[in-house]
């Protein structure tokens, strides 16, 4: 099995779409598919922040729909599918910026937006088993012994980390850093930590390299394990990033 994992998009449409000609993807239709069979998947947060995160939804839906894909999602995913359904959600953190693209559709454009979005997202497994389970694909990353399971505590976990309830005081979750405590054989890559470069620890990739805040987007190769990334051409937060120990 062949996949190319690309991390968290957050709308920057234009940079994905040079990840995947930089990847060796070509356009059919409008969509990037590999001449080789490779296949995409999709560690979560599409959307948010970015400028295009409508039209990100619609290129993976579609994706996922032709079997050219695998996408599960993120925490800011799960808050899109809830604005949707109609349920009570700060628009904030970046959900603004999606919903302001959303409002400025027509009726029947906001209602096939709004259609393809649940569709994707509630067919999407919590975290991705590949390749007979050798590769984990897990929004925020994934203990050992979670893997099989998706109770509500496997489900925290895989959207947000390993949250410890504090906040650092810029306003961040306090995460512990499960990566390093992680021994399993299984190939883990994640993303939802904005990362300068790819981190590598013990088996585990971290390929949220915060494309929205001015870093770059990057791709994990598999099974070669390679890294590929373009910048981004978003203003540079320095703050956004996460300094490990």
């Amino acid at each position: 099995m062949k996949v190319d994992v690309i991390g968290d998009i957050h709308g920057c449409y234009e940079e994905f779409a040079a990840l995947t000609e930089k990847l060796g993807y070509e356009l059919n239709k409008g969509k990037p598919l590999h001449p080789e069979g490779r296949k995409l998947a999709f560690v979560g947060d599409l959307t948010d922040r970015g400028p295009s995160s409508l039209k990100v939804i619609e290129q993976v839906y579609y994706l996922v729909k032709e079997g050219a894909a695998y996408y599960t999602p993120g925490n800011h995913c799960d808050k899109l599918y809830r604005y949707f359904l109609g349920r009570i959600v700060q628009i904030t953190h970046g959900l603004e910026t999606t919903v302001e693209e959303y409002e400025n559709l027509s009726k029947k454009e906001q209602d096939r937006i709004k259609k393809m979005f649940i569709s994707l997202y509630e067919n999407a497994p919590l975290y991705l088993t590949l390749d007979d389970g050798r590769l984990v694909v897990a929004h925020a990353g994934i203990k050992q012994g979670f893997i099989g399971k998706s109770d509500k505590k496997v489900k925290t976990f895989v959207l947000y980390g390993d949250i410890t309830g504090e906040k650092h005081p810029n306003g961040m979750p306090v995460r512990r850093d499960w990566a390093k405590e992680y021994s399993g054989e299984h190939v883990i890559v994640y993303g939802h930590t904005p990362v300068k470069e790819a981190r590598h620890v013990n088996n585990t990739w971290n390929i949220d390299t915060g494309c929205v805040f001015g870093g770059k987007l990057t791709a994990f190769r598999y099974p070669e394990k390679e890294i590929v990334s373009v910048p981004s051409s978003m203003p540079y937060k320095e703050e956004k990033f996460h300094q490990f120990d």
